[in-house]
């Protein structure tokens, strides 16, 4: 297991940070959430017709409504990206993004085995959500020219139940917790000129449901709040990302 750390230029090492004070903070707005691309998703059946259902393959009498679509996409919305709104793009272009990438590789990177990420964050919320994605950052090619950020493996830890509590335990604002996610096993081999990308922020919806950062009921309240979250990549807390990394023959 290797830790890769996150830093405050946006670069991903297995140098621990030595800054004693590096944050980044951004406007998580439950509102506006980051839109699902891909991934471990499922589907809708619906017995809506096919000419009225966007997205959608029939199944016998029903349809079957692809909300996020399933596996590996790159990351980046357009008109038909459930719940994405104009103007389209990468997520990585997102203000509640951040996002940390190692240099191109020099040489294939291989992992195969467990993922374990710990972010340590802060939020001016009662309670809220941090969510972490791990990323093959294709380089661009006449395929792509903007490049391909495919998304392997992603998870999601709420405030209240951070550490697997079985009972909801609020936060207090603005002190540092530890936020530990295991996104699933995946293998994979980062190519030559690939970059390793970690993804960070608070929301992937519809993957997962919106936190709404009020401490309230969690479903079929409609209060809203928004929360201004930060992520630490400092000495004393460093969010990093550990991959099963296979050894070089």
């Amino acid at each position: 297991m290797t830790k890769f750390y996150a830093r405050g230029d946006g670069t991903l090492s297995t140098d621990p940070p030595g800054a004693d004070d590096s944050a980044t903070s951004y406007e998580f707005d439950p509102e506006n959430p980051v839109p699902t691309i891909g991934g471990n998703t499922s589907s809708y059946l619906t017995y809506e017709p096919r000419e009225e259902s966007v997205g959608a393959y029939p199944l016998g009498d029903r349809n079957i409504i692809d909300f996020a679509g399933r596996g590996g996409y790159d990351q980046r919305t357009d008109e038909d990206t459930f719940g994405a709104e104009p103007p389209y793009g990468p997520l990585a272009d997102r203000d509640d993004v951040l996002v940390f990438r190692t240099p191109p590789l020099e040489e294939a990177v291989e992992i195969a085995g467990p993922i374990r990420v710990r972010v340590y964050g802060s939020t001016d919320a009662p309670d809220t959500d941090f969510t972490a994605k791990l990323i093959d950052e294709y380089p661009a090619s006449d395929d792509y020219p903007d490049g391909y950020a495919l998304n392997l493996s992603d998870s999601i830890c709420r405030a209240r139940y951070r550490g697997y509590r079985d009972e909801p335990d609020f936060v207090e604002p603005g002190e540092v917790y530890e936020f530990y996610m295991e996104p699933y096993d995946i293998a994979n081999r980062f190519k030559a000129g690939h970059r390793i990308r970690l993804d960070i922020s608070s929301s992937n919806w519809p993957r997962f449901d919106v936190n709404p950062n009020t401490g309230g009921p969690l479903y079929g309240d409609d209060d809203y709040q928004v929360a201004e979250n930060t992520v630490f990549h400092e000495r004393e807390h460093p969010t990093h990302i550990e991959l099963p990394i296979r050894p070089t023959e």
